[in-house]
């Protein structure tokens, strides 16, 4: 049974149709982010094409992700005990 929606997203004043599993609202929002990273963009650079666009956008979005990866990799390098005894002294401070 397909239960997938068809969701009908404009990026740099092109429409695109999607088929969907999840929430339309949010594959919406997520291709509002990615017109508005692009139209970004092409203000900088009025004379790029779309397609040059699209590549700093990946790059942009891929660079984002990287350190977001990063960020969750540090955080997972803690030690769990510290953090506990950390939880423990701010709990017995208040």
């Amino acid at each position: 049974m397909d239960d997938k929606q068809s969701v009908r997203v404009t990026i740099l004043s092109r429409p695109y149709t999607l088929r969907v599993a999840g929430d339309p609202r949010e594959v919406q929002a997520v291709a509002d982010s990615v017109n508005d990273l692009m139209l970004s963009i092409a203000d900088r650079m009025p004379d790029a094409d779309s397609t040059r666009i699209a590549v700093l956008a990946c790059l942009h979005l891929a660079d984002r992700l990287r350190s977001l990866e990063r960020q969750i990799e540090t955080k997972r390098g803690v030690d769990p005990q510290l953090v506990e005894q950390l939880i423990a002294a701010v709990e017995g401070a208040v």
